[in-house]
């Protein structure tokens, strides 16, 4: 027992940081207006800077926010703004500390709470991002980036049922984004419903064609079907060493770990450089092949006694 949970602990420590791909936010939809008292700024500022925000244009949201904030502004739909910007930045600390200034308003308070879950939850903080994103979801059923994240959070306890429940709620409020089709597909492929995964991750890409995770992601499903011709084939020069890399960790997870060696022994030489991803996957494929090995000399020997 002690050496199977060695062994996922290993390949869940391999896949991390594909994992990770998976779960970047979506941008937020409009905030909800607020009471009259705290509505300082006008209703046209607040919607050209979220517009920006949702274009990814976000030097032009800074300096719109910064107009706004040298201006005095006391909006808490502006703090809201400023977070969402700084999540999209990956600046989450700064991005907490916006949200949870302003989750006690009635007004924003889900989105607050969306927001902060999101945050906690790329701080790697588990426990405090289901709390926030919970209480988000109570608040207004409809936020979708809540539902999403709440699912890459459940699948992080490997929790399938509510996973599944949280990406239905994601998928249906969102008109079936491109991110939460991506995370659901992920989902499955953790699961090894390989199938179900490759078809997400084939919507995600019709719906967003550049959405780069997706496109990792099917090729890993590819390459967990056995298929690694096909799931290296393709790639631009400067992506083969992850392409190889990440074919590498799906024969690992087959337990194929000659084939796991020989592909990070590729994804090493295309990068032309120290790989040390490559060569920490390579390392975690020797170790399970020799706890393999010895498990089988133990058996041997029990059956010749």
């Amino acid at each position: 027992m002690i050496c199977n949970r060695y062994r996922v602990a290993l390949l869940c420590s391999a896949l991390a940081a594909l994992v990770c791909v998976a779960y970047m936010p979506a941008m937020a939809s409009s905030a909800n207006d607020p009471s009259e008292a705290g509505k300082t700024v006008r209703d046209q500022s607040i919607s050209d800077i979220q517009h920006a925000l949702d274009e990814q244009r976000y030097v032009d949201a800074g300096n719109m926010l910064d107009q706004v904030l040298v201006g005095g502004a006391q909006d808490p739909r502006i703090v809201l703004l400023v977070g969402e910007l700084s999540l999209a930045r990956s600046n989450y600390g700064d991005a907490l500390a916006s949200f949870t200034s302003i989750e006690a308003n009635s007004a924003v308070r889900a989105q607050a709470l969306q927001g902060e879950g999101i945050a906690q939850s790329n701080l790697g903080r588990s426990n405090e991002a289901r709390a926030a994103l919970e209480k988000a979801v109570a608040v207004d059923p409809s936020l979708w980036r809540a539902w999403n994240a709440l699912g890459t959070e459940y699948d992080k306890q490997r929790d399938w049922p509510r996973a599944e429940a949280a990406y239905d709620h994601a998928l249906a409020d969102s008109d079936s984004t491109a991110i939460a089709l991506n995370n659901r597909g992920f989902s499955l492929l953790l699961q090894k419903r390989l199938d179900e995964a490759s078809a997400d991750f084939v919507a995600a890409l019709q719906k967003k064609p550049d959405l780069a995770s997706a496109r990792t992601n099917l090729r890993l499903a590819i390459a967990m079907k056995g298929d690694y011709d096909h799931a290296i084939a393709g790639g631009s020069q400067d992506g083969q060493a992850a392409l190889f890399n990440n074919a590498g960790v799906a024969a690992m997870v087959h337990g194929d770990y000659a084939q796991a060696e020989k592909l990070f022994g590729q994804a090493i030489k295309a990068k032309g450089e120290y790989y040390a991803r490559a060569e920490a996957n390579l390392e975690i494929t020797h170790t399970l092949e020799a706890q393999g090995n010895a498990s089988a000399k133990t058996a041997h020997s029990a059956a010749a006694q």
